[in-house]
Order: structure tokens, then sequence, then C-alpha cells
């Protein structure tokens, strides 16, 4: 296993089908238990999260809707919690710190959108369940694969941006502006 977060997926996905095998074996109807139980974990989420990620403008949930910056505004590393919705920054307008500044966006359906500008490397880490990437002229999808781009002056420039991704479906966006 290449990280924590497949090896994650992959116990995951066993587990689901043990419990599936069982239930047609044993003649269960399992959805009568998973629904709620899903709605119950979602629930449950929902009202713990805000304490283990804190308040403040780097941290930000919404269960249902978009994140949006644009113009100038003060970046700094930021985590972005969504259920279903999109998270849209445009940097072009920004004053990046030196160094490397990340962004960590975890969803379940979510597309998340950067503008960069020119001479700030980016480096994108994905995991999903199904992801597609739109990173610079390319495109790349995956189904239960991580994904890593990398932009060409990474390594060598002054500004840079790391943008890690956990979704179970979604699609990364990232331009120059």
């Amino acid at each position: 296993m290449r990280s924590q977060g497949q090896l994650i997926v992959a116990v995951g996905i066993i587990l689901i089908g043990v419990v599936l095998l069982a239930a047609n074996i044993l003649d269960i109807d399992i959805w009568m238990v998973c629904w709620p139980s899903l709605l119950i974990a979602l629930g449950m989420l929902l009202l713990l999260r805000p304490q283990l990620i804190g308040s403040g403008p780097n941290a930000s949930q919404r269960l249902l809707g978009d994140i949006r910056r644009r113009g100038p505004w003060d970046v700094s590393e930021g985590e972005f919690w969504l259920g279903i919705g999109d998270v849209s920054l445009d940097l072009t307008e920004t004053d990046i710190p030196l160094g490397e500044t990340a962004f960590r966006v975890w969803g379940f359906v979510t597309d998340a959108k950067f503008v960069v500008p020119d001479g700030v490397g980016v480096v994108v880490s994905s995991q999903a369940f199904i992801s597609g990437a739109k990173f610079l002229g390319t495109k790349r999808d995956a189904i239960l694969m991580p994904l890593r781009l990398v932009s060409d002056d990474y390594e060598a420039a002054e500004r840079r941006i790391a943008i890690e991704t956990r979704f179970f479906v979604g699609e990364i966006k990232v331009d120059r502006g």
C-alpha cells in the first residue's frame, strides 16, 4: 500500500463486501441498517467536527453549499469540509507567503477549483472513490487510486501551494491566472 488513506479505503471496501455477503447468506435487508447508520454518522460528524477543526478564517465547513474566495484576501493554510458543494479559491490577487501553503479539502461530492498565479508551484494529492483532475492543461481520472500531480516549477518556486483532497466523488481543477 502506498499510503494510510489507500489502506483505509481498501479495508473499508473489504468490510462492506463481507457485510453484504453475510446479509445475502442470512437473508437480511442490510439497507434497513446501513442508511440510518449513515445518517447517524453524518449527524455525529456535523456535531463533533467544528470542535475538531476549530474556528477562524482557515477552517470552514458546509453540509450543502459552496466556499468561494476571490479578490484580495489573506492567504494562510486552510481546511475545508463539505458534504455536497464546491471550493473555489482564486489566488491571483493575493500575496502568497514564501514557502509552502497547504489547503486541505474534505468532501462527499465536491469540486475543488484553484486559480494560481504564474511562478507559484503547485502539488495536488487526492484520494477518492472516484476522482478527476484538470491540472494545468492535463486531465486525469482515477477510481480507487490516489492522484498526485506536480507542476514543473514546484521544487524551484519560492511560493508553493500544496492541495490535499479527500472525496467520495470529486474533481480538482487547477489553472493559471
